[in-house]
């Protein structure tokens, strides 16, 4: 099998050549430098965090660019503008995640049968329109914090090369592979497509990171602790590790030295202490080995390949309704691991809300944004009433619910699933509004 080479081991004398496949043997001239991708319309970062003069309300033509993105609020606008704006506010983000269109050539409805969005740009118009917002979201990201973009399959080396070109190929963290939903979307012609992915990036080396775990499995415990006495289910790891020493731990412990080219990973006297304790077994051949007992808390890591973060898929499940909806669980994972309390968490293409929910659920800032009405409505929904159980969708029921879009939010006349009350802002770009006409009425009747 092979392995890759660590850090460590590219300064290693065995390993002096593992910088070599990296350099370029052909460098350009010092201060100059080519774009991984080069198309036509394709702009400088310089041109893209330039100030974009979008009007934010029509009455007073006041500009997008002098309004403020306040913390815990979800806009209606073009993000392209909405990340200008926070771009060059005092507001950093620890953490970015964004679900954006995957470019996969259809449109999408709810489950109550209204326009979402379409997704059917050609290639290059694609890799613009994410490249200009990615340069954008750099800018708004603080020095520590990171990105992760989720994308289907149709534009994952797309987006690789744009986000080593912008975020720098040194900044890669992970391809993350999520398995999305069963085996349903089998065709004769090919293997079943039951993954999506996320690309994982931080805006420098030095980054936030909470390591995630989750509970392991009987299956996994049975695996790796399968011995057990007295005080529980344990498994043996050595009790020497590689390098010599001269001190202490180089020198016997019961009349053993430890193996060639290793030391003791303890004091002798601590060994005694742990064999007194009767935490070293002794095999047949008296090959002394630690004990390490599994604990209550005991979490394992995620992997970059990730089996249980499914989307709705049962009719008991809370959903809002909107098509491309993602698994809240997940994104709570992701915002535990790359933000802690009290950070911002900012979501460009919210579409349902899931991350702006995820994010207040652990006590994180907010902000998203999204032009779509269908995303709005389910946004506001979910940060108003919460979610509703997935079957209730089968039916259709209705509920005698509206309110001015620019005045008050609904009230809710049936209790969904998980009903949160959650203090936010509502920003809309009324000019965007005007262009929609009759949508802005569809949207009132939530």
């Amino acid at each position: 099998m092979a392995t890759g080479i660590t850090g460590r081991e590219q300064l290693s004398e065995d390993a002096i050549t593992a910088h070599v496949p990296h350099r370029d043997p052909h460098p350009l001239p010092s201060g100059l430098s080519e774009p991984f991708l080069d198309y036509d319309n394709r702009i400088t970062k310089a041109e893209a965090l330039e100030a974009i003069p979008i009007v934010f309300a029509a009455r007073q033509k006041q500009a997008w660019n002098d309004v403020q993105l306040k913390p815990n609020s979800f806009a209606l606008c073009d993000n392209l503008a909405g990340l200008s704006a926070l771009a060059r506010s005092d507001h950093k983000a620890r953490l970015i995640y964004l679900d954006p269109p995957y470019n996969t050539g259809m449109g999408f409805q709810s489950r109550s049968l209204q326009h979402a969005y379409d997704d059917n740009r050609s290639t290059a118009g694609y890799v613009e329109f994410m490249r200009r917002r990615l340069i954008l979201m750099r800018e708004c990201l603080a020095d520590d914090g990171s990105i992760y973009i989720h994308i289907g399959h149709q534009m994952l080396g797309h987006l690789k090369v744009v986000m080593d070109d912008v975020f720098g190929p040194r900044n890669f963290r992970n391809i993350i592979s999520r398995r999305k939903c069963s085996s349903k979307n089998f065709t004769s012609n090919s293997y079943a497509n039951i993954h999506d992915y996320l690309l994982f990036y931080t805006k420098s080396d030095d980054y936030l990171w909470n390591q995630p775990g989750q509970k392991p499995s009987d299956d996994w415990i049975n695996k790796e602790y399968t011995k057990v006495d007295a005080r529980g289910r344990y498994k043996l790891v050595p009790v020497h590790a590689p390098g010599t020493r001269n001190g202490e731990t180089g020198r016997p412990w019961k009349g053993m030295n430890p193996p060639p080219g290793k030391h003791w990973q303890y004091a002798p006297s601590k060994l005694d202490e742990l064999d007194a304790d009767g935490q070293i077994y002794w095999s047949k051949t008296g090959n002394p080995r630690r004990k390490v007992y599994l604990g209550d808390d005991k979490l394992v890591p995620y992997t970059d390949q990730w089996d249980c973060f499914r989307d709705a898929h049962h009719q008991s499940i809370g959903i809002t309704g909107y098509p491309t909806e993602k698994n809240i669980d997940m994104l709570r994972m992701i915002v535990g691991a790359s933000s802690n309390p009290g950070d911002l968490v900012v979501d460009p293409f919210c579409g349902s809300g899931t991350t702006l929910a995820a994010a207040d659920d652990l006590g994180r800032r907010f902000i998203g944004m999204d032009e779509s009405f269908t995303a709005a409505s389910a946004t506001l929904n979910r940060l108003r009433f919460g979610v509703k159980p997935m079957g209730d969708y089968v039916d259709r029921p209705k509920v005698d619910q509206s309110f001015d879009l620019f005045q008050d939010l609904p009230v809710a006349t049936q209790s969904p699933q998980q009903a949160t009350e959650r203090d936010f802002e509502f920003l809309v770009d009324r000019e965007l509004l005007a262009s929609f006409g009759e949508q802005i009425n569809d949207l009132a009747d939530l």
